[in-house]
């Protein structure tokens, strides 16, 4: 009799839990055309894949509304959600990768790497809890740290922050985020906001700055402190 197969081995079956989780809000369920976008392949192939999930234990799928995560899927999306930040970390911080160039990397990587592996790499940066992005790392036990951050275009006029998160996966847009000062860690003062969407003008460590209403929409703050 041949051996079940272990669907959590799959990598389509990773990369599928994982785009739930990341666009799972709440406890609303995820359209099948949204995660067929993210995944780039055919609504057809979504459903199939929920189906098959369902069956595992792993998803909730009601045709006309979508997919949610069981906690046994949640628990495996967070599982590779962890090896991706760790690895894009471990890249930026001891092999020297610019940040925009990281992302594909990680996508292979998180596949071809041991779990041993993955806990030497979270040892070696000394169990961090945020990648170079800023996006949460989860701990091993599948736990996150919750953190008061807000989108640039709701932060208040003249409130002190500073950049803590970028969220923009695209490497051109984060390109041009990076090339306008707004790197993590950066000091921020808002000063001006333009109606419907416009243009935002902030102080970037002390250097005036103009972007774009979607671009500021990715860059997340958080209160500074006051000393």
């Amino acid at each position: 009799m041949p051996e079940k197969l272990d669907l959590t081995q799959s990598r389509s079956v990773q990369d599928f839990l994982k785009a739930v989780y990341g666009l799972q809000q709440g406890e609303d369920p995820v359209a099948t055309n949204a995660l067929a976008e993210v995944l780039d392949v055919k609504a057809p192939s979504v459903t199939d894949m929920a189906q098959r999930l369902e069956s595992a234990g792993l998803v909730d799928y009601e045709r006309y509304k979508g997919v949610r995560l069981t906690e046994t899927g949640e628990a495996l999306a967070l599982k590779v959600v962890r090896r991706h930040r760790l690895i894009e970390l471990y890249l930026v911080s001891e092999l020297g990768y610019r940040l925009q160039d990281v992302h594909e990397e990680a996508e292979h990587l998180e596949h071809a790497v041991s779990d041993r592996f993955i806990e030497a790499i979270a040892a070696k940066l000394g169990h961090p809890d945020s990648d170079p992005h800023g996006d949460p790392i989860p701990s091993a036990d599948g736990t996150i740290a919750r953190r008061d951050m807000f989108p640039l275009t709701e932060w208040p006029l003249h409130a002190m922050a500073h950049v803590a998160r970028i969220r923009a996966e695209n490497p051109e847009m984060l390109q041009h985020i990076l090339d306008r000062g707004f790197k993590l860690q950066a000091h921020i003062e808002l000063l001006g906001r333009d109606p419907f969407e416009g243009p935002i003008t902030a102080l970037v460590d002390g250097k005036m700055r103009v972007v774009g209403y979607q671009v500021a929409a990715c860059i997340l703050v958080e209160p500074t402190e006051k000393p």
